[in-house]
């Protein structure tokens, strides 16, 4: 049958949107500055000896004044952990604790909020360890001896100020700890999980950076993320108490709500419901590797949890991995959708996404650790991360790869394969539209190596370089993800990378001395929480109540301002009327200080994920406008924190109506 056609007369404005309008939603950071320049190779062979590297694993370095004299330092571990000065790589100190291999990203971190930075780091053998600026060892504890530490973070899980310290093992019982900055397991329910059951759910070993910390449901306590080897996920409140799954995945038997890790994740969402898989057919992921993030995808205001699984066959004997693709959860554990978007059903697959090797002893594993970052510059998050096929992918909220993604950094006609490190992104340029930086590593052997990576928005290279030659061992190339910051005091920034066997290694990036940094580091921050540490007011809006107007008419402005993060002090905002628009009255704010004076709104106050500021005012359109006119009101957004975000909402004066018909099905 032929669609029906239904009329409607829904207005429909012709007016030409000045450039104005398409600069909504970026950040306000200065003169842009030039293309910025490709990667140059400042110094390698951080932190090795005079003949050899130790062996790097998947570590993000991490770059701060460790001293407070203004020269930043190159914190990484390995093995041993070092300070490295940001100019030239020279030793600073080293330190050589109890646990062999590094392998999470060094914390970088002020632990009691005394002003004084720690460094933490997590080892083989059930270690973790705290060390003062110099290097001094001030704390150590092993909850898990003989099991490796894979997943750690630090988190103000209380908003008091201290930060708490949490790790996973590789052990499959009772494999995530929190312990105060003091060294105290802290009270509740710590450590978790255990014992496996049917109402107290399922885990096993958490095999990489399995551990994300946020604020889920806006009560001012941060909630806890920890996928392990199994289809399932713990959540857990800070007291260690686990997470309640909504209640449309059933009940236990005395009518409670399930929790989150006795809930299974499928592909399909329909066999989530019913519990169970019929393998061969209905196939799940396993989260063994799998580093979550808690995040805003749509700028409303609302956290959501992103992970990406290994999606296999349980029909097989043994299981068959088929391919890795991202989940989108809410605080609940349904499957996000909003702003349009749908994830209930997880993207599709194309016919390359098999894995290339999963064998450790051919090449070191490849880990989805997923980032999320407006690409395009248009307030939505897109998902990016490396995989076992060789490519690094971008999926839109659209659940679509755009321009040239995915990026393969692997090319058969080598005859040998590469895979990928978690990205960094910025906006190098500050031309709104991001960059993505990675690093590769290749097939063992033969002196091989690996690259440096540089990709604009839409997956195009921009600049890729060969990584330094192995100073040991048979090949080298970078495993964890890179870090962007400034490390010898100059305009632009550096590339900072943590390699297998050259060790420490850094790059200058000309013309960044106007980036806009979005995803930093390994796991999003140094605090490696893979979530916000710092509020922002990126997601705010603004909005007029009906954008037609004719000379003489008043409209309604309502700034909303929303912060997913912890709280904002003292944000600022200023709203400066522009020629044909005048105040009217009516000012209100839900909370703060709002003023009007001289033509120009302000108010401010604080901004709590919790709740929403919402302000309002009137306005009257200029009756002596006789011409069709775009007015753009807008308002600037100060964070506090160093970024100010323009948000605009326009009025049409004397516009032409049409009214065009609507085609429904």
């Amino acid at each position: 049958m032929l669609p029906r056609t239904v009329y409607s007369r829904l207005p429909f404005f012709l007016f030409i949107i000045t450039s104005a309008l398409l600069t909504v939603g970026r950040a306000l950071t200065g003169v842009s500055a030039g293309p910025a320049g490709g990667p140059v190779l400042k110094w390698q062979r951080g932190g090795c000896f005079s003949s050899w590297c130790e062996t790097g694993w998947y570590a993000s370095p991490a770059v701060a004044d460790l001293d407070g004299d203004g020269n930043p330092e190159v914190i990484w571990a390995s093995y041993s952990v070092v300070a490295l000065d940001g100019v030239d790589g020279s030793l600073e100190w080293r330190a050589d604790p109890p646990g062999g291999r590094a392998w999470p990203g060094v914390v970088v971190a002020d632990l009691e909020g005394n002003g004084d930075l720690e460094i933490v780091t997590a080892h083989g053998d059930g270690y973790f360890h705290v060390f003062d600026h110099l290097g001094n060892v001030v704390l150590s504890r092993q909850p898990t001896p003989g099991n490796e530490l894979r997943s750690l973070a630090v988190y103000d899980l209380e908003e008091d100020g201290d930060l708490e310290i949490i790790v996973a093992s590789t052990r499959s019982e009772d494999q995530w700890w929190v312990y105060e900055h003091n060294g105290s397991v802290r009270a509740g329910e710590w450590p978790q999980h255990g014992p496996d059951s049917n109402t107290n759910g399922y885990s096993a070993g958490a095999y990489n950076e399995n551990v994300a910390a946020g604020d889920l449901d806006g009560d001012g306590l941060a909630e806890i993320i920890g996928p392990s080897d199994v289809h399932y996920i713990t959540a857990y409140q800070d007291d260690g108490a686990q997470m309640l799954a909504n209640v449309i995945y059933g009940t236990n038997p005395n009518g409670t709500n399930k929790v989150w890790s006795r809930v299974g994740v499928h592909i399909d969402h329909s066999v989530d419901l019913i519990g169970y898989a019929n393998c061969g057919v209905e196939h799940r992921p396993n989260f063994a590797n799998t580093a979550p993030i808690i995040v805003d995808v749509n700028g409303d205001g609302v956290l959501e949890i992103i992970v990406v699984g290994n999606v296999y066959n349980c029909g097989t004997n043994p299981y068959t991995s088929l391919y890795e693709m991202p989940f989108i959860f809410n605080a609940d554990r349904t499957r996000w959708s909003g702003s349009g978007y749908n994830w209930t059903a997880i993207p599709a697959p194309d016919g390359a996404a098999g894995p290339l090797s999963e064998d450790y002893d051919v090449i070191e594993s490849a880990l989805p650790n997923p980032v999320a970052a407006d690409l395009d510059g248009d307030g939505l998050l897109e998902i990016l991360y490396a995989s076992y096929d060789g490519r690094v992918h971008a999926y839109w909220l659209d659940k679509s790869e755009h321009g040239s993604w995915p990026y393969s950094v692997y090319n058969p006609a080598e005859g040998f394969f590469r895979f990928a490190s978690e990205p960094a992104v910025a906006d190098l340029d500050d031309d709104g539209l991001a960059e993505v930086i990675f690093a590769s590593w290749p097939e063992k052997g033969n002196n091989r190596v690996g690259r440096l990576h540089v990709l604009d928005y839409q997956g195009q290279v921009l600049a890729t370089v060969n990584l330094p030659a192995p100073f040991s061992d048979d090949w080298n190339g970078g495993l964890g993800g890179p870090t962007l910051a400034n490390v010898d005091g100059d305009a632009d920034l550096e590339i900072v990378l943590g390699t297998a066997h050259s060790g420490v290694v850094v790059y200058d990036l000309p013309g960044t001395a106007n980036a806009r940094v979005l995803w930093a580091t390994g796991r999003g921050n140094s605090q490696r929480s893979g979530s916000l540490i710092q509020g922002t007011v990126q997601g705010s809006v603004k909005r007029v109540n009906y954008p037609a107007a004719e000379p003489g008419d008043s409209r309604t402005f309502t700034i909303l301002l929303r912060n997913p993060g912890p709280l904002l002090p003292g944000v600022l905002v200023t709203d400066t009327l522009p020629t044909g628009l005048n105040f009217q009255g009516g000012l209100t704010a839900s909370s703060g200080t709002v003023a009007y004076s001289a033509g120009t709104v302000t108010w401010n106050g604080d901004v709590d994920a919790a709740v929403p500021v919402t302000i309002t005012f009137e306005v009257m359109v200029d009756s002596q406008i006789t011409t069709p006119q775009v007015i753009v009101n807008t308002a600037l957004i100060d964070d506090g924190l160093g970024n100010v975000w323009a948000r605009q909402a326009a009025v049409v004066v004397n516009g032409y109506q049409a009214y065009l018909p609507i085609l429904r099905r």
